[in-house]
């Protein structure tokens, strides 16, 4: 893990010796003829060389590289020629090869210190591991046998300008100076002491510190490559050495094209970043914030997240937060400010340092927002109990990540039983002692401060003060074993039979030890394999925990999965703010009802808004909403259609009932005049009120009344025909045969004015012919329609189709639309409308001599019927019950027209006939001659009346 992120550069001691300085005018000489600014030492050596081949000509490369080496050999003098110790921040080790360590013993000093408080876990417990595994192999009879391995550890002080002047001292082993020019005050020439040759470093711990040394190692390859043979300044010899990390996991270090040399245990936050990419889908979210510490580790943790998230699809970032090295006051509060502007992505991708971790719960739970952020942390957060001290309510629920490790028992056993007596070789020690145990160490010169008791020596780690093994010590020890392994695999290969480091190994060549590195597979101390892919890249395993407090008094963080390659997460394991098991949403948008489609915010494919499939529209996709065809309508859930349900009118629907029953007593009705006229056939008042027509009359009476049930019978192709024929026949019968009525009686009233001659066509027989001739047009026209459109029934889907589509039914009716039957009615309205126009004209007759009266009244009425029928059968056009009004509404008209009819010209001579029958006698009849006089006295009482005289006398003699 690269659990320190990148922190500030700071300056680094200058000074050289007189030719150095000369060495360095030259340089710099060169550089102003050239005429172009050149970035600083440590801004070159960080990009491992780039800008000084693209800015120096080809030519001058090797003696650029040159001044920068002697400007280096210039530091390394200074260095070992100081009066402090020649190593005064690092342990050695003596062996026979020795291996070199960076370890952050201290944290990065204050106010421009290089060095400040001592960090035990990170620090001591890491260095330690390192001395326990060279302890453990240097006492293995099978691995590197009769070979001691060394080391020298250097102190980085969580600073990479500061690990970079630190380990130079790898390197300034791998030249020879020429000192022939430098003597002591006495002439002599200077002893200077050799340093041991370091052939591989196990380390660093932050990807700033690993990076920085990476390029420097680089550097040197690149040196060796461009010199010329023949430089006498200064021999270049192995400037290769490798490097294996044991927390480092930026994933710019997997470039092997610029970190050769670079390998680590644990693996590369790529890996990380699709872990958590992993479990952030396995949790359903897909609205989630990301927050860095600036720098190479939590930077490149991000931007790998971000690209990967990409790449995959389905998760998008709504904040992307970098928290500066410096953070000024205040800063954490404008950061959980700025995330909460997008408060539905609650989860929150978190790479930052253990500092910047517990100042965000802070600032969270100053911001009263204890339970809203839901963070995933990476390996730098992992099991960490520092971060989250006296914030657990506001940590509880984080799911972290932690490269899969394991407690090392022997480990364990080993720094426990570490003293001051038996640990000399760890200089940091009596610190750490001193640190664990809250006390102070006498010494002379030193007054003790009253504050702080004594140690006494016998105090012990895990007994006197808590101890839990850092979660990095497995990977330490792995790390100091690949190198181990790729020696002994070298040893075997080179050394084939030594007893020791034979010729061909002395010295180690870096590049051909690299090789056996990235060659190792074995056992590590965890019992998984340890081995590298092509670009030094360990595998990706890791353990997910969540941090969970099950009671308040003992949270705790719990395995609740692992990622190898692909997430096995356990959901029911995992328990949320307030013991809550259910997963919080982290989304931009909320899932869409079913029955709903997302409108996509544009540029933003995470977040959508919910639109109903509304009127007959279903869900065909998430994105579209389609129509239901004509005949079918959306289900409730509008995933999907249904059939239409189809309806017709029924006999036990009260819009059946109240016609039908009219219509029934109609025909009983007109039944019973009928067979009161048939058994009184011969009596007067039937001969006088023109049988022939009667029968005629009454029969279409009694088709009218008969359509009302066909009207609301179950359509059907029969049906439809009968509906078609009959609905305009019956009233077509009817009032033909009062219109030949009437205008038999005009007719008979017109001519009596002028003569006694009668008019023509007057005889029964002339008037059943003209009456069949009126019907006959009618038929005619009913059967055109037949053969134009043959009778039907089709299901009316439109009819009823209200905004709510529960209630859209399809009605299953003849194929007759509102037009058709006007049409099939509109010629029995044209003879109503002429024999009211006749009974308007006939008016004047005599009551005593003919029907023209009762016909009268009956048309004015008849009139006043359909005069009400029209509006009501068109204003419910739009009506949900437009089919069950209007039928009701045509048939109820019909029958009330031929009650009427019925009424008014047949009812009283029933009565009579009945009842009454002595009036049922034969009258005087009544020649022509008397018709035409009865018809002068009416038209000479009409013109008194118009001159004022009101008192008419008929002649009733005739």
């Amino acid at each position: 893990m690269s659990d320190d992120s990148s922190h500030q550069e700071g300056g680094g001691e200058g000074g050289a010796s007189s030719r150095t300085h000369r060495d360095r005018a030259e340089f710099h000489r060169r550089l102003s003829a050239e005429r172009r600014p050149e970035p600083s030492i440590a801004e070159r050596i960080q990009d491992g060389g780039q800008t000084w081949r693209r800015r120096a000509p080809l030519s001058l490369w090797p003696r650029l590289l040159l001044s920068l080496w002697l400007w280096i050999g210039g530091l390394m003098t200074q260095v070992s020629a100081s009066h402090q110790h020649f190593h005064p921040r690092s342990i050695k080790i003596p062996g026979d090869i020795t291996l070199g360590g960076l370890f952050p013993v201290h944290a990065r000093g204050p106010h421009g210190l290089p060095c400040g408080e001592l960090k035990k876990e990170k620090g001591i417990h890491r260095m330690e591991a390192m001395l326990y595994a060279l302890d453990q192999i240097n006492s293995d009879p099978y691995l590197l046998p009769n070979i001691t391995l060394g080391a020298r550890i250097l102190d980085t002080c969580s600073r990479d300008t500061y690990a970079l002047e630190q380990s130079l001292t790898f390197v300034q082993a791998l030249i020879q100076k020429d000192t022939s020019d430098i003597r002591c005050s006495n002439g002599e020439p200077p002893i200077l002491r050799k340093p041991e040759r370091v052939v591989g470093v196990i380390g660093a711990s932050a990807s700033s510190v690993s990076i920085m040394v990476a390029n420097i190692l680089r550097l040197f390859e690149r040196l060796s490559q461009n010199l010329h043979h023949g430089d006498d300044v200064t021999e270049i010899i192995n400037l290769v050495i490798p490097q294996v990390s044991y927390a480092s996991t930026a994933p710019e270090l997997s470039d092997n094209n610029r970190y050769d040399f670079f390998s680590r245990v644990v693996p590369p936050d790529s890996y990380q970043a699709q872990a958590m990419l992993d479990i952030v889908r396995a949790l359903g979210w897909n609205y989630v914030s990301t927050l860095a510490s600036e720098g190479n580790y939590g930077e490149s943790g991000v931007d790998a997240f971000m690209q990967i998230s990409r790449e995959a699809g389905g998760v998008c970032i709504a904040q992307s937060v970098k928290i500066p090295r410096e953070p000024t006051a205040g800063e954490f509060d404008k950061i959980i400010r700025r995330l909460m502007e997008t408060s539905n992505a609650r989860g929150v991708i978190i790479f930052a340092n253990e500092d910047d971790i517990k100042r965000v719960l802070e600032a969270a739970k100053r911001a009263n927002l204890t339970g809203h952020f839901l963070f995933v942390g990476s390996d730098s957060w992992g099991a960490k109990s520092s971060a989250i001290t006296e914030l657990e309510d506001v940590a509880e629920g984080a799911v972290t990540i932690l490269p899969k490790r394991v407690s090392i028992d022997g480990f364990d056993q080993y720094f426990t039983s570490r003293s001051l007596e038996n640990n000399r070789r760890n200089i940091w020690f009596a610190e750490f002692w001193e640190d664990d145990f809250r006390c102070k160490l006498t010494r002379p010169g030193i007054k003790l401060d009253p504050d702080k008791k004594k140690c006494t020596g016998d105090e012990r780690i895990g007994r006197d003060s808590p101890y839990e093994q850092e979660g990095k010590v497995q990977f330490v020890i792995d790390a100091v074993y690949a190198v181990a392994h790729a020696l002994h695999s070298m040893l075997q290969n080179l050394c084939p039979g030594s007893a020791g480091v034979c010729s061909t190994m002395d010295p180690v060549e870096g590049r051909s030890l690299l090789d056996y590195i990235r060659a190792v597979n074995f056992n590590g101390s965890a019992g998984t394999s340890v081995l590298f892919n092509e670009n030094g890249d360990a595998p990706g395993r890791y353990d997910i925990f969540q941090f969970q407090m099950t009671n308040h008094s003992h949270p705790e963080y719990r395995v609740i999965g692992q990622w190898t390659n692909n997430l096995r997460l356990n959901l029911e394991d995992m328990q949320w703010s307030g013991g809550d098991k259910l997963v919080p949403d982290s989304v931009c948008s909320f899932p869409c009802k079913s029955g709903e489609r997302k409108k996509m915010v544009k540029g933003v494919p995470c977040c959508w808004h919910c639109e109903l499939c509304d009127g007959y529209q279903y869900q065909l996709d998430e994105f579209t909403c389609e129509m239901c065809p004509s005949d079918m309508r959306p289900a409730p859930n509008r995933t999907t259609c249904r059939p239409t349900p189809i309806i017709k009118l029924e006999w036990n629907s009260p819009w059946a009932l109240v016609p039908a029953s009219l219509a029934m007593l109609g025909i009983l009705a007109t039944s019973a005049v009928v067979i009161t006229f048939i058994r009184f056939n011969d009596t007067p008042i039937v001969r006088a009120s023109g049988r022939e027509l009667s029968y005629v009359l009454l029969t279409g009476i009694f088709l009218i009344y008969l359509i009302t049930f066909l009207m609301i019978a179950e359509p059907g192709a029969v049906v439809c025909a009968f509906r078609r024929l009959l609905l305009g026949l019956g009233m077509a019968i009817t009032y033909s045969a009062m219109l030949t009525k009437t205008n038999r009686i005009y007719r008979i009233f017109e001519q009596g004015k002028k003569s006694v001659t009668p008019p023509k066509f007057i005889s029964p027989t002339s008037q059943l012919a003209i009456t069949f001739i009126l019907v006959c047009v009618q038929v005619l026209g009913v059967f055109v329609w037949f053969a134009v459109i043959p009778p039907h029934t089709i299901i009316d889907y439109e009819e009823l189709r209200p905004p709510n589509p529960d209630y859209a039914r399809g009605i299953l009716k003849c194929d007759m639309s509102d037009l058709s039957i006007i049409g099939c009615l509109s010629y029995s309205i044209v003879l109503m409308v002429t024999c009211t126009v006749y009974a308007v004209k006939s008016r004047g007759v005599p009551e005593t001599f003919n029907e023209a009266k009762p016909i009268g009244f009956t048309m004015y009425t008849t009139c006043i019927v359909w005069l009400a029928f029209v509006p009501i059968f068109f204003g419910t056009a739009q009506s949900t019950e437009k089919m069950f009004i209007q039928t009701a509404t045509l048939t109820v008209s019909m029958s009330l027209s031929a009650s009427v009819s019925l009424g008014m010209l047949y009812v009283p001579k029933v009565y009579v006939i009945v009842f009454h029958p002595e009036q049922n006698v034969q009258k005087r009849k009544r020649s022509i001659k008397a018709v035409a006089q009865a018809a002068r006295l009416s038209q000479k009482s009409l013109n008194d009346k118009q001159n004022g005289e009101t008192k008419i006398v008929p002649d009733r003699t005739q």
